[in-house]
């Protein structure tokens, strides 16, 4: 099992955040270890950093599924860590004289792939 890697892979979709302000994030975890990562995210001040971290858990979990074991979180790292442009809510905002501006609202999807 020692030369054997495995991989394990979470998706969050359609979450109400653009995609530049996850991948911004998600670019400080590319390459760490778990923990590391988990620790990085739990300071940072962005409203990314909590959905970021509910899929790295949810990535964990499944590599836990895979393995049957208790593993290290010091052993496992972060592959990919991705965010994808999601569709584009649109809405409009009334102004003067009949006039409507319109609000764009995007989502993206956040994928992290873990290796142990």
């Amino acid at each position: 099992m020692n030369n054997i890697k495995i991989q394990s892979k979470a998706e969050t979709k359609y979450t109400r955040i653009s995609q530049y302000k996850s991948s911004r994030v998600l670019k400080q975890i590319q390459g760490k270890s778990y923990s590391e990562a988990r620790l990085i995210l739990e300071f940072m001040p962005y409203k990314a950093c909590g959905v970021v971290i509910k899929t790295l858990d949810s990535a964990l979990n499944n590599i836990k599924q895979k393995t049957k074991t208790e593993i290290s979180k010091q052993k496992v790292h972060i592959v990919e860590a991705c965010a994808n442009k999601g569709p584009v809510l649109k809405r409009f905002k009334p102004r003067a004289q009949g006039r409507a501006f319109p609000i764009r609202k995007p989502t993206c999807h956040i994928i992290i792939k873990l290796e142990m």
